[in-house]
C-alpha cells in the first residue's frame, strides 16, 4: 500500500469513515503520521468546543465572583475552588460513573457516557474555572481611572461593562488565557485514557500513538510523532491568539503592547 492509498484509508478513521481495521503488523511511518493525525482531530474537537463555551462561563462565574452579593459570590468561588483544587483526571474518572450510573436510571444520560459529549462536558467546566479565576484577576487589576472616567459619561450597567470593564478585563488576562488555551489543548489526551472509552478502536491522537508503540515495543516513533502534531497545534494557537492580542491592544503605543509568554504547566 502507496502512502496516498494509506492516506485515503487512515485520514478519517477516527470519525468511523474508511478503513474499518487498524494494521496490525510492518508498520510504515506513513501509517503511523496518518493515523496519528486521524486521531488529533479529536483533540482539536474537545480543545475548540471546550474553549468556546468555556469562555462564556468563565466570564460569568469571573463576574459573579467579583459580585458584592454573596449569593452570586459564594458559589462561584465554590465551583471554582473545586474543579481548580481536584486533578483534572480524577474529575473524568468521577464524571464518567456519574454518568454511567444515571444512565441505568434515566436513558437521556447514555449520550453521556460517550466521550464526545461526557468528556467534553468534563474539559469545558474544568477550562471554565481555570479561565475564570483568570478573568477575576483581571477584573481586580482594571485601572481604577478607567471606571471612574465611564462613571463620569454616566455609564453603568450593561454599557458600561461592555465597553469599558469587559474590553479592559480580556486585554489584560489575554496573555495568561493563551496559557490556559494551550494547556487545555495538551489535556485532551488524558480524555481516552480515564474512564470514557475509545468505541471501535477511534481513539485520539494519545491513543493511536500508545498502539503503535505497544505494537512495535519502539515508543521513539510514535511518541515524536504526537508531539509533533501538538508543536504545531501550539504554534498555531499562539499565532491566533497574537492576533486577537494585538487587536485588544491596538490603542496602546506598540512599545507599551505586552507580548504573548508561553509558560509551561508543571501541575494541573
Amino acid at each position: 500500500m502507496s502512502c496516498i492509498d494509506t492516506i485515503q484509508s487512515y485520514a478519517f478513521r477516527s470519525l468511523g469513515f474508511g478503513e474499518r481495521l487498524l494494521p496490525r503488523s510492518d508498520f510504515t511511518l506513513c501509517e503511523q503520521v496518518t493515523l496519528i493525525g486521524s486521531g488529533m482531530i479529536w483533540n482539536i474537537y474537545f480543545g475548540v468546543f471546550a474553549l468556546l463555551t468555556g469562555f462564556f462561563m468563565a466570564t460569568a462565574l469571573a463576574v459573579a465572583k467579583a459580585s458584592p452579593r454573596a449569593a452570586l459570590r459564594k458559589p462561584a468561588e465554590w465551583f471554582i475552588f473545586l474543579f481548580r483544587g481536584s486533578p483534572l483526571f480524577i474529575q473524568f474518572f468521577f464524571a464518567y460513573f456519574l454518568f454511567l450510573s444515571l444512565k441505568s436510571s434515566y436513558p437521556f444520560f447514555g449520550n453521556f457516557t460517550a466521550a464526545w459529549l461526557g468528556a467534553l462536558i468534563v474539559l469545558f467546566l474544568n477550562t471554565a474555572a481555570y479561565s475564570a479565576e483568570i478573568f477575576y484577576g483581571a477584573l481586580q487589576s482594571i485601572p481604577k481611572g478607567d471606571t471612574e472616567a465611564a462613571d463620569a459619561y454616566g455609564m453603568s450597567g450593561w454599557p458600561r461593562f461592555r465597553r469599558i470593564v469587559w474590553p479592559t478585563m480580556l486585554r489584560l488576562a489575554w496573555p495568561a488565557y493563551t496559557n490556559e488555551a494551550i494547556f487545555l489543548f495538551h489535556a485532551t489526551t488524558l480524555v481516552f485514557f480515564s474512564g470514557f472509552p475509545a468505541w471501535q478502536q477511534r481513539g485520539d491522537a494519545l491513543y493511536y500513538a500508545s498502539y503503535f508503540a505497544d505494537k512495535t515495543f519502539n515508543p521513539f516513533v510514535p511518541y515524536p510523532i504526537l508531539a509533533g502534531y501538538f508543536i504545531l497545534l501550539t504554534l498555531v494557537i499562539v499565532s491566533l491568539f497574537g492576533l486577537v492580542n494585538r487587536h485588544l491592544n491596538r490603542h496602546l503605543p506598540a512599545n507599551t503592547r505586552p507580548r504573548l509568554k508561553m509558560r509551561m504547566n508543571l501541575i494541573r
